[in-house]
């Protein structure tokens, strides 16, 4: 059985062409990730809206303001994580462009 198989797939060839072109220059690739990052930024925006809105209905329950601090926390560091990913990205395509 092994030997009926190795000859089956013997007689395919795989041809290994040089890699597709693209015109991905640096204007295409910020405008990309401004989309990329607008998203990120306004998913965070909305993130901190919810925690508020935990944070004013939880009615002094520890564990539900606990929960809401980590939410407006992590919303924080992801609006931050946002806005130094565009400038890095600006930096970086700046210098190489």
């Amino acid at each position: 059985m092994y030997d009926k198989l190795l000859l089956l797939f013997a007689q395919y060839e795989v041809k290994i062409g040089p890699l597709p072109h693209t015109d991905a220059d640096a204007t295409k690739i910020q405008s990309i990730l401004a989309v990329v990052f607008t998203v990120i930024g306004a998913m965070s925006v909305l993130f901190i809206v919810i925690g508020g809105m935990r944070y004013i209905s939880s009615q002094g329950d520890p564990g539900e303001i606990a929960k809401a601090k980590n939410t407006l926390i992590y919303a924080i560091i992801g609006l931050l994580v946002s806005i130094a990913s565009v400038a890095i990205v600006t930096f970086v395509l700046q210098r190489a462009g």
